[in-house]
């Protein structure tokens, strides 16, 4: 077993340490394969340890990680421990117990709406009743928004801002964003847009109108010879690529002699003339809080738009991830546990929301 295979055994065996008496429902699988593997278990709810916090989840998003997770493609992770197997990296819930450890400045005190990021392991993830989750991957939630919204944009937003931090690019720098409209992309697009750079957003011709209220300076449809028709349009190489759309080996001739490639998954090319490729797990930022609190406080302030939630019921997961693998999608899709206990605040939702 690799050291990253070690490290989620251990954090599941971490986990397990940590259950209570009572139990719980979770989504999960007890074998890979398609949507239909998904099914509802019972297993211990948890307890929180030192830094912690229980989560009563209202809901929790539903991104291709976890249609990863349920088919096998990661099944190395997943390597000596027992199922079910739990997906999910992103929830909005209520805050029900806080370790003494807790920092009591952060305001998570019980009954207070948050948003937290899940680094899932084993049967350990966001499908769940509940959740003990380090207090530093946990953020008070928008104002405003709804537990399905809320439970909907953290993983794809620090994802995106992880990607641009690693790009280090200076203010004015050309950044090229493939799949620009997807659910990473669009943060790729906005977060890009509000850090100074010069957007080019690779997308449907649709989406165009999208991209551009999001912040893209210049959009290109996707499609064949995307490079030869990125220099064409720009008359230049680009400083870095965002690839969301893992194009990879396609999209390398657009990027100038010494420029980067942010890639979100697995690529062992390599480009040549200096370009430097950089391989990022948003799971780095798992613990990551100022930036976690940030990304909030920018949905707040407007600068990060929350996407229209497409709700199911956890008990339709096989539906959700149905829907998710027919693709095509500009909402996000979540499922939710339990939203009647969820009350937004008084901010206008619409302020906060992009509905395609």
């Amino acid at each position: 077993m690799n050291l990253r295979g070690k490290y989620r055994k251990s954090l599941a065996m971490s986990h397990r340490d940590k259950l209570g008496n009572g139990r719980m429902k979770v989504i999960g699988l007890s074998e890979f394969g398609g949507p239909e593997v998904l099914q509802s278990f019972e297993l211990p709810e948890p307890r929180p340890e030192a830094e912690e916090v229980r989560l009563r989840v209202h809901a929790a998003g539903v991104n291709p990680v976890d249609a990863m997770v349920r088919s096998g493609q990661l099944e190395q992770l997943y390597q000596g421990l027992t199922p079910p197997f739990v997906p999910g990296m992103e929830v909005a819930g209520t805050v029900e117990e806080v370790d003494s450890d807790v920092d009591p400045r952060w305001g998570l005190v019980p009954g207070t709406r948050v948003v937290g990021f899940v680094d899932n392991a084993g049967g350990w993830g966001g499908y769940s009743e509940y959740l003990a989750l380090p207090a530093r991957s946990v953020a008070i939630a928008p104002s405003g928004a709804s537990a399905a919204e809320t439970a909907g944009f953290l993983n794809n937003a620090l994802t995106a801002q992880n990607v641009l931090d690693e790009l280090r690019l200076p203010e004015g720098a050309t950044l090229l964003v493939t799949g620009a409209a997807g659910s990473v992309g669009g943060y790729l697009v906005e977060l890009g847009s509000a850090a100074g750079l010069h957007v080019v957003a690779v997308a449907a011709e649709e989406d165009a109108v999208f991209l551009r209220s999001l912040g893209a300076h210049v959009c290109i449809p996707r499609g064949p010879e995307i490079a030869r028709r990125v220099l064409k349009e720009l008359g230049t190489p680009v400083d870095a690529v965002a690839d969301a759309a893992l194009l990879h080996e396609q999209i390398v001739p657009a990027v100038r002699d010494g420029g980067q490639i942010g890639i979100l998954r697995s690529w062992d090319g390599d480009p040549g003339r200096g370009i430097k490729v950089k391989h990022l797990n948003v799971r780095e930022r798992r613990t990551d809080r100022a930036a976690i609190v940030r990304l909030r406080d920018q949905v707040e302030d407007g600068t990060v738009t929350l996407r229209a939630a497409m709700a199911f019921d956890a008990n339709d997961a096989v539906a959700a991830h149905t829907r998710l693998e027919q693709g095509g999608l500009r909402e996000r899709i979540v499922l939710e546990f339990d939203d009647e206990a969820w009350q937004p605040g008084p901010s206008d939702t619409t302020s906060l929301t992009w509905k395609p």
